[in-house]
Order: C-alpha cells, then structure tokens, then sequence
C-alpha cells in the first residue's frame, strides 16, 4: 500500500447497539476502570487513521462515555460522531451511516466493534502494512481463525454504504475471495467480544 494512501485511512467504531443480550448498559459497563467501549476507542485511535467515526444510537449515556474517553486520550479533534436514526435495523444499519459519513478522499477503512475491549493497538498497523490496494480486503487471524477489526479498501466503501440488516459486513469479507489477505497475529483480542455479563468477566480476567 502506498504511503499516501495509508494515511488517509479511518477508522469506523460500531456502538449504536442496545446490547439486549448484556441486559442493557453495555458499553458503559466498567472494565479496568473505564468504560467497556473505551478499549475499542483506544484501539481505533492508535491505529493508523486521520480520523474515528463512532456510529451511535440515542443512549446519552454511551455519547458521554466516548466523548470523555477521547478527551482523556487527547483525541477529541480526531473523533466524529454518527448518530443512527435506526439502530434496532442492525448492524448493517449502523455500518451503513457511519460509512456514509466517510470523506470521499478515504483510502479505506478499519471497522471495529465497540464490544471489542481487547484488541493489541499493533493489529491495526499490521493490516494496513497488508493493505493491497483500494480493492483488497484485509482480516486479521488468531489459531486459525478470523476476526476482527477488518480493513476495507476504499473500493469496497460504496457497498459498506448500502448496507442493511444485521448481517453488517460479513456478506461482504466472504465474497471477497482472493481480494481478502489474511494476516496471522498473536493478539487473542481479535476474538473476545462482550455480548453477555459472562463474557465481561473473561474480559476482566485477561481471557
């Protein structure tokens, strides 16, 4: 990948959902002593990205967590807030908004979950390096298996802005055949995602 395409990258953090199955109050749950989407926050903004669009649904409570999460990490200037007029669509809903907000200058974008607290900030760096292109797709892999952020080119934005379900961009990564390059990483985080109060506890505990 080019020099002046990776730094124009974004990033997109998906955290308009109402985590039904968490019981509510999900990304504001405290892990180490934050906010449970402030991980995902921190990853988004140590990767190689100008700017973190941060897809929201009405909840005030999850805007003033991740408005105070980027002033604490001296980001606020970097960070753009998306509300979604719909997040009980899905997904693909929210995917949808925050990549119409895109510049149209955007090289690609890392899509990242706000569940996800553990991801190592050196993933990101590494899928951008693996970049191919404004075509490819790149995921990284644990053991074997994919998982997240993912990094899209920017020929792939137009189809991440017609987006709809709650499939979000699953479709998308699978048809992409010999365009997607998977990059192996020692970083379990890639995995661990926090969809009840069970998986809180794995998160708090390192696993």
């Amino acid at each position: 990948m080019t020099q002046s395409a990776t730094t124009s990258l974004e990033a997109i953090v998906l955290a308009a959902g109402r985590g039904a199955r968490f019981g509510g109050g999900k990304l504001v749950a405290p892990l180490n002593g934050a906010p449970l989407v402030a991980g995902a926050l921190l990853t988004a903004f140590l990767a190689p990205v100008r700017r973190v669009f941060v897809a929201i649904g009405p909840d005030p409570a999850v805007r003033k967590a991740i408005e105070a999460t980027a002033t604490r990490l001296k980001a606020s200037e970097r960070l753009v807030l998306v509300s979604v007029e719909s997040p009980d669509e899905g997904m693909g809903a929210s995917l949808r908004t925050a990549a119409q907000a895109l510049p149209d200058d955007a090289g690609g974008a890392f899509v990242l979950l706000g569940d996800m607290p553990a991801i190592d900030p050196s993933t990101p760096a590494r899928l951008a390096q693996a970049l191919n292109g404004l075509n490819g797709i790149v995921a990284p892999t644990y053991l074997g298996r994919r998982g997240h952020p993912v990094l899209f080119g920017a020929a792939w934005l137009p189809a991440l802005r017609g987006l709809s379900g709650d499939e979000g961009a699953r479709a998308l990564v699978e048809s992409a055949g010999a365009r997607l390059a998977r990059v192996p990483v020692e970083d379990p985080g890639i995995h661990l995602d926090v969809d009840r109060p069970e998986d809180l506890a794995r998160a708090i505990e390192g696993r």
